[in-house]
């Protein structure tokens, strides 16, 4: 290139000049909402609520599956998971987890067949409560997992049927068992 005279710039000289002026300049600052207090707010918020529900003694309504014994116990009741055996079904927590056939596991339900005792079905859902009330307790020390459950069953409810829900109770790690029944006006 000779004095006094210019020469065209080319297309890669200009945007290489163009990315050095962006260097220079700082970059913008984001000033938007940090969200992540405010998800540990929600995340404490959420094992408070689920804490609070947990305490509400279980609402047991008496159908014509469903017919509660009476006792003279005074004992007070715990906050545990509910199970509920009926003539027609079990309940978890409000939730079916198998169906019954006049108070019975059907054996295609128990691994082993009809001489079993673990009800899959049943020891499924257990165990996602268990590891579900595992995790509630790992975040509230205060509230540490007790494998407490309230049987809520049919006084008419066959003892083997019983005896099914109490093994798989136990298969899942929940041992602390009370049983709901009405208080008598009987006795003391």
């Amino acid at each position: 290139m000779t004095e006094g005279t210019e020469q065209k710039a080319s297309m890669a000289y200009v945007k290489g000049l163009i990315r050095k002026k962006l260097r220079r300049i700082p970059e913008h600052e984001d000033q938007g909402l940090n969200i992540y207090p405010l998800m540990d707010v929600m995340t404490i918020l959420l094992v408070f609520m689920i804490m609070q529900f947990a305490q509400d003694a279980a609402a047991v309504v008496e159908t014509a599956d469903l017919q509660i014994p009476y006792s003279t116990s005074k004992v007070e009741l715990q906050a545990s998971l509910p199970v509920q055996i009926t003539r027609t079904e079990i309940v978890v927590d409000g939730r079916q987890a198998l169906a019954l056939r006049n108070g019975l596991v059907d054996p295609t339900h128990k691994q082993g067949g009809g001489n079993g005792f673990l009800i899959t079905p049943l020891h499924n859902v257990l165990t996602q409560h268990r590891d579900r009330l595992k995790l509630i307790a790992q975040h509230s020390p205060s509230r540490p997992f007790t494998g407490a459950v309230q049987i809520i069953a049919d006084k008419r409810t066959p003892f083997r049927t019983l005896s099914e829900v109490i093994y798989t109770l136990g298969q899942a790690e929940f041992s602390n068992l009370h049983f709901v029944v009405l208080q008598s006006s009987q006795g003391n």
